[in-house]
């Protein structure tokens, strides 16, 4: 019989994530969307767009790497996307998270996750780039549907959204980021950013 405890535990240890609070509410909720359900519905995303994706790609290596590439936030938390302060210090407590998180899974799935987590942060693979993209994506949308409250309770201007999101989106899904842009377009008009 096998020993089902590691999987156990690591499944109990992920349940952490849904406690990592996130700067986008929920459309409707008044609460901040947690770092489990960001995961989630981007793997939804990545699944409902793979078709557009820059390249084609193998959508369920895609959604693998949309499920485990967070993981390293149970330790070091969500840091909104358009800070810079930190980053080099950020990116490394989040790998060094995602490799005490993922280290806790037996081999050979241990090896498999990592090699995932790692694969997303490189985005050097169609797969990689097509995950980036919904991931940077899903942000964006949400503030869009929420008449950019992310975007005004912290400050971030037009500009920070497209040099940031961008680029990103574009090299994985240009379909998207044509959608994107247009639609910032229009939030700009709104008055939907913050910041001067």
């Amino acid at each position: 019989m096998a020993d089902l405890q590691p999987f156990v535990d690591f499944i109990l240890e992920l349940d952490k994530l849904k406690g990592v609070t996130r700067k986008t509410q929920p459309l409707g909720l008044t609460r901040y969307e947690n770092s489990a359900e960001h995961s989630w519905q981007i793997a939804m995303l990545g699944l409902s767009l793979a078709h557009l994706a820059e390249s084609p790609v193998d959508v369920n290596r895609v959604v693998q790497m949309l499920l485990v590439h967070d993981v390293g936030e149970i330790d070091a938390g969500d840091t909104i996307v358009y800070a810079t302060e930190g980053l080099s210090e950020r990116q490394a407590a989040e790998r060094a998270g995602a490799m005490r998180v993922l280290g806790m899974v037996p081999e050979p799935r241990r090896t498999e996750f990592i090699a995932l987590w790692e694969e997303f942060e490189r985005s050097d693979t169609p797969e990689s780039r097509f995950a980036n993209a919904v991931d940077r994506a899903m942000p964006v949308l949400l503030n869009l549907a929420n008449n950019g409250q992310s975007w005004r309770e912290n400050g971030i201007r037009y500009e920070q959204v497209v040099t940031r999101v961008g680029p990103q989106v574009n090299a994985g899904c240009p379909a998207l980021w044509s959608y994107l842009e247009a639609r910032l377009a229009e939030a700009r008009d709104r008055g939907w950013f913050g910041g001067a």
